[in-house]
């Protein structure tokens, strides 16, 4: 049976690149978010974790659902995936990296390579929305 780790992710474009977060110690790119703690609904979670590591409000009456995807977890045995359930969103303040983040950059298409494996996943399906470059 495989394990899986269910994790929230927030979408969000400039340009044609998605917003993407480095942890400390880490050397690829994920999509910002993280897990939701008991009682939490996906937006309060996703909420929280988004402040947490990147210092911006999301702002609750934009939080839209876009797709959940499933990937091989990063730095996991075989038997481990990663769940995405991606939301977009709009926010309020100035991102910068917080917590456990060491980096933030918008990444192109063509640099999904920087990316975990779930990422990399949901940049595909991104470019085939006509939302990455």
């Amino acid at each position: 049976m495989k394990k899986e780790i269910d994790k929230l992710a927030w979408l969000y474009i400039q340009d044609g690149k998605l917003l993407s977060a480095r942890s400390k110690d880490k050397l690829l790119f994920y999509i910002p978010g993280g897990k939701r703690e008991a009682g939490e609904s996906d937006e309060q979670a996703l909420t929280r974790e988004i402040k947490e590591e990147i210092s911006v409000d999301l702002m609750p009456n934009s939080i839209q659902y876009a797709k959940t995807f499933k990937a091989q977890a990063d730095g996991k045995n075989n038997d481990t995936v990663v769940k995405l359930t991606c939301y977009f969103a709009d926010f309020q303040g100035e991102l910068c990296p917080d917590a456990e983040i060491e980096e933030i950059g918008f990444i192109d298409y063509q640099d999904k390579h920087l990316c975990s494996l779930g990422t990399i996943k949901v940049m595909d399906w991104l470019k085939s929305k006509g939302l990455l470059h």
